[in-house]
């Protein structure tokens, strides 16, 4: 609403006394970036804006189900609260579009791919929609004849899945989702697909189809063949002959090779994922969304949430423990704001509406498990931990149950119940309720660790986009810190130099113990909190299970042995820093190629630094004021920052200019290139205003970089450089965020940016 050409914030204009949201500055600045509703290109909303209209619209569907309007604002009041209290969070896409024009509100989508042409390219097309509105997508490319198969409609020859997957996945390039959020793929092949060892290799170049995650999709019979050593099947999806037969312990061996080069690909457990499918009525599941934790039918969505565990602790008699009366009520609330975001959705396609609508499947999940472990004092990896997760998702699923219980008496069972699972034995609104995501973003809206995973670290050294390095600690860590007498800043600056407390004997062994991070902790048991959160999941749990640089191919064949027999419906592994090493092998089984082959005419920049040193200077311009930062390592002039003033500009174009000057610079391109070709651009806004000095926006840029060229920026400000900016750099080429540069970090199944909010799952 405006007043006086103001935007006022519902806080001032609507209700002083519901709670304003408990969020660090750190969020609010990813909330501005990426949620926030903007007009002329600055946001008009404040985070109480956002929660409030998402509020507005999911309560305001139970009008089709009889409430009255007071009924309705009183459960608006519990939606917002249930937001602005950080107590759960609904996916990404229901916080950006939720009262927006596009309103598209769930994440996870699968479409089907069959084998003609003229379906291939409509699942590409309606991978395009979806994307654009905010959706990741699954893929099973299965049902594609192999590779030199005749095709009868043309006398050719079928080029096979993995072509038409580099089709796909141009496609997601091409849209990156509005600029909202860049596309994310799954793809998945079965493994008795006769092109299941070139799905396999697909990704060797890191380079090669990059907006996909991939999966095999593995039966019990190839799981049983690797146990006794024998060949398997492969069979022709289009004739349904077995075609030729394949050692399963080589083929085995060949996923875990590249799985231990590059985390890729994982598995799918097929098999155990149909023997849960709710609705066997309607076909069996053939892939999942993006990360792997939400399996669905061809043309199946699914909107997802997921409530903070860190809340869920009360103090009773001077100790912690876990509030379940909490746990419930937010359960039971979280599932009926999901199951009226099923009604409040605009949906891409009529085919995806008819199916979700059909099954009304939900996916309620946590965040904060590992800061809830730290309150109550208890080692991740640990039995204590295994048993109290366990514990969790089950109490979690019994409640949600019993909610979605309550709703069918209500409002009525699911239209697909019949012929479900349930028939005959509980009546339930939706055909599923749990599911464990990874929550990249909005557990950082929400300052807490992502969905099940460790600590990735205690303290690290972080770079604002102004350049100025500061310790981020780990709050709990702190006050324990400070409660039991060994906080210093001395200790800080060495923690975020490590990352870890390792070694570091002045701290007591007990915080040691329950401050491990994922790195430190072993592969088993982040397999066994994945196994104990699945126990009591419908759907499945994104995780990420991370090995050390030096762990074994072995040790990655022990890991997926270990999830197969736990129970787990996947797994997804990540050795620390093996995305940024250069992968020689290529092709089939025992075939390799050198690597100057996979090297032809192409420029890879270094890395953004960990730390940057620099200075930012106000510019007037013709739209206002343009605040441009000029950022440099140890090395050289390494990148540039814009933003504009509040009169507003052509904020877009600026930071295109600046993340293109700054590619430039890392690449090696002299910044006396850059210089003279940005200088003089006209823009009419500038030359026609009284007052402004420069040409354009790229004028601007091109003289605060040559001033602090001139004056030796490094020397200028040696001063202001702070201790310590020392950090742990592993910022290698691969392991940089695509939007700010710095390091990412692979959990849940995803890859995620602490610093800029970027998450490649949303």
């Amino acid at each position: 609403m405006k007043k006086d050409g103001i935007i006022l914030s519902f806080t001032e204009e609507i209700s002083k006394s519901r709670p304003k949201a408990n969020l660090t500055a750190n969020a609010r600045l990813i909330l501005e970036k990426r949620y926030l509703k903007q007009e002329n290109g600055q946001v008009c909303e404040a985070p109480e804006d956002m929660f409030y209209r998402v509020a507005s619209v999911v309560a305001g569907i139970e009008k089709k189900y009889g409430k009255s309007e007071q009924e309705i604002k009183s459960l608006t009041e519990e939606y917002y609260a249930l937001m602005a209290n950080l107590e759960f969070m609904p996916n990404s896409p229901t916080l950006m579009n939720a009262g927006r024009d596009l309103g598209q509100l769930s994440a996870c989508f699968v479409l089907p791919v069959e084998d003609s042409m003229e379906d291939i390219f409509d699942a590409i097309k309606n991978a395009a929609i979806i994307h654009k509105s905010g959706g990741g997508t699954g893929f099973s490319f299965s049902k594609l004849r192999p590779k030199n198969s005749m095709v009868r409609s043309t006398g050719g020859v079928a080029s096979g899945p993995v072509s038409f997957m580099k089709v796909f996945n141009s496609a997601t390039e091409a849209v990156k989702q509005g600029g909202t959020r860049r596309g994310a793929n799954m793809g998945i092949l079965r493994v008795d697909h006769p092109d299941i060892l070139e799905f396999i290799n697909c990704k060797e170049d890191n380079r090669e189809i990059t907006n996909f995650n991939l999966s095999v999709a593995v039966t019990e019979e190839f799981m049983e063949a690797v146990k006794a050593g024998l060949d398997y099947d492969l069979i022709d999806p289009h004739s349904g002959q077995v075609v030729s037969r394949m050692p399963a312990r080589e083929v085995f061996s060949e996923i875990i090779e590249h799985a231990w080069r590059n985390g890729e690909p994982g598995m799918v457990f097929i098999d155990r994922i149909n023997k849960d499918n709710p609705t066997p009525l309607l076909g069996p599941i053939e892939a999942t969304n993006p990360c792997g934790e939400q399996p669905l039918l061809p043309n199946e969505a699914c909107n997802l949430g997921s409530i903070n565990l860190k809340l869920m602790v009360e103090e009773t008699d001077d100790k912690k423990v876990v509030n379940w009366e909490k746990l419930g009520a937010v359960t039971r609330l979280a599932v009926r704001f999901l199951d009226d975001v099923i009604d409040a959705n605009q949906y891409p396609l009529p085919i995806i509406e008819e199916m979700v609508k059909g099954n009304r499947k939900i996916g309620l999940g946590v965040m904060g498990f590992a800061d809830l472990l730290l309150s109550l004092k208890i080692s991740y990896a640990s039995p204590e931990a295994e048993e109290l997760a366990e514990k969790i998702m089950r109490y979690i699923q019994t409640e949600a149950r019993l909610e979605s219980k309550r709703l069918a008496e209500e409002r009525g069972v699911f239209p697909n119940y019949q012929g479900s699972i349930y028939e005959g034995n509980l009546e339930l609104r939706n055909a599923t309720l749990t599911t464990i995501a990874p929550t990249g973003t909005i557990s950082m809206i929400c300052g807490v660790s992502s969905g099940v995973e460790p600590l990735f670290a205690v303290a690290y050294t972080k770079t604002v986009m102004d350049g100025t390095p500061f310790i981020e600690v780990n709050p709990l860590f702190e006050q324990y810190a400070k409660q039991y007498g060994f906080y210093s800043q001395e200790l800080m600056e060495k923690i975020s130099e490590q990352g870890t407390l390792a070694g570091l004997t002045e701290i007591p062994e007990w915080i040691r113990e329950i401050f491990v991070t994922a790195q430190e902790i072993e592969p088993e048991w982040h397999i066994r909190i994945q196994a104990a959160f699945q126990k009591y999941t419908d759907n499945a749990v994104s995780k990420t299970i991370n090995f050390a640089n030096s762990a074994s191919t072995e040790d990655v064949a022990r890991a997926y042995r270990l999830a197969y027999e736990l129970g787990c419906k996947g797994i997804t592994v990540y050795r620390d820093g093996s995305r940024q090493e250069q992968v020689l092998s290529t092709g089939t089984l025992g075939k390799k190629e050198d690597a100057s082959q996979q090297q032809v005419n192409t420029i890879i920049p270094r890395p953004r630094p960990s730390v940057t040193v620099g200075v930012t200077e106000k510019v007037k311009i013709g739209c206002g004021n343009l605040y441009v930062s000029v950022n440099a390592d140890d090395q050289s002039i390494c990148e540039v920052f814009t933003n504009t003033g509040r009169a507003g500009g052509c904020a877009s174009q600026s930071e295109a200019t600046a993340r293109l000057i700054s590619i430039a610079m890392r690449s090696g391109i002299s910044v006396e290139a850059i210089i003279e070709q940005i200088s003089g651009i006209r823009c009419p806004a500038c030359i026609r205003r009284e007052g402004v000095n420069v040409t354009s926006c790229p004028d601007a840029i091109s003289r605060v970089i040559k001033k602090y060229r001139d004056i030796g920026l490094n020397n200028s400000l040696a001063v202001v450089q702070p201790s310590q900016a020392k950090t742990k750099a592993k910022d290698k080429v691969g392991n940089a965020c695509p939007e700010c540069g710095r390091p990412v970090n692979h959990e849940s199944g995803c890859v995620v940016c602490i610093h800029c909010g970027y998450s490649k799952c949303g």
